[in-house]
């Protein structure tokens, strides 16, 4: 896995997304972005809902076993197309390809700073 230079949370939940073989992994620093609504966004794809949503739980247990750290909210698990976990500071969006594609939020957000990160091959 890439080290990256920012907080442990956002370490922690690359790290969660990693262990579930999520793709396209991206960190979006938004703190140079006036307004913005947090630090940082996390992205990452998953290739079915299952998949989605066991990507989402495995963010959600090391970041609470490692950090004593939980999410303030999380939605989209019903269809888990798009699953959106806030820890207020730090924002994790996990996609279904297709949805993210049509969100496009690397493109809304153009002004961030993009860290594209490089998953572990633990096959």
């Amino acid at each position: 896995m890439t080290q990256t230079n920012f907080s442990k949370l956002v370490d922690e939940i690359i790290e969660g997304m990693d262990d579930l073989k999520a793709s396209n992994i991206t960190v979006m620093d938004m703190r140079t972005i006036e307004n913005s609504i947090c630090s940082f966004f996390v992205i990452g794809e998953g290739n079915s809902n299952t998949q989605v949503k066991a990507i989402s739980n495995s963010v959600e247990k090391r970041v609470r076993e490692n950090l004593k750290d939980k999410p303030w909210h999380v939605e989209g698990m019903e269809n888990a197309e798009w699953v959106l976990m806030d820890y207020v500071d730090t924002v994790v969006h996990i996609f279904q390809p297709e949805t993210r594609k049509f969100y496009d939020l690397e493109s809304l957000w153009g002004d961030a700073e993009l860290q594209v990160i490089e998953a572990n091959k633990k096959d």
